[in-house]
């Protein structure tokens, strides 16, 4: 995929999700924390949230629990991103920030699928990753939250 968007169609853009980031912000370290509980519980609709809890798991090397909390994450966010007008395709911006939890999930679910061996969902990942913004990928991996 080029980084056009061929179809002309308008970027998806979410709306901001008041409190989680600050909720987020309170979970320290790498631990599944009561901070992090208390922020999937309270926000339970927040990709960033579950994508957050993902990636916990995944740093203490717990693959099928990051990519189970991945895979909630991702449906939370095709859910968001329909809500939003989101039709299956067209843009999502990493530039707009209440984007990014959608964006991450998909991100952290590709990388717990590659760690599982599930390489069809690997490249269908990278695929929607990439038609939703070509720079997402390596934004996330450059660190960028």
């Amino acid at each position: 995929m080029t980084s056009e968007n061929l179809l002309g169609l308008p970027p998806t853009l979410l709306p901001a999700e008041p409190g989680v980031a600050d909720a987020l912000a309170r979970a320290v370290g790498y631990e599944v924390d009561e901070a992090l509980a208390d922020a999937v519980t309270r926000f339970p609709t927040s990709s960033l949230a579950w994508a957050t809890l993902s990636d916990r798991a995944w740093s203490r090397r717990e693959k099928v629990p990051a990519y189970a909390y991945a895979r909630v994450g991702y449906h939370r966010g095709l859910d968001a991103l329909r809500k939003a007008g989101w039709r299956g395709q067209g843009p999502v911006p990493w530039s707009h920030e209440p984007n990014r939890g959608v964006l991450l999930s998909l991100y952290m679910l590709r990388r717990a699928a590659e760690g599982i061996g599930e390489t069809a969902e690997v490249d269908r990942l990278t695929e929607f990753l990439n038609g939703a913004d070509p720079q997402a990928i390596a934004r996330i991996e450059a660190g960028e939250r």
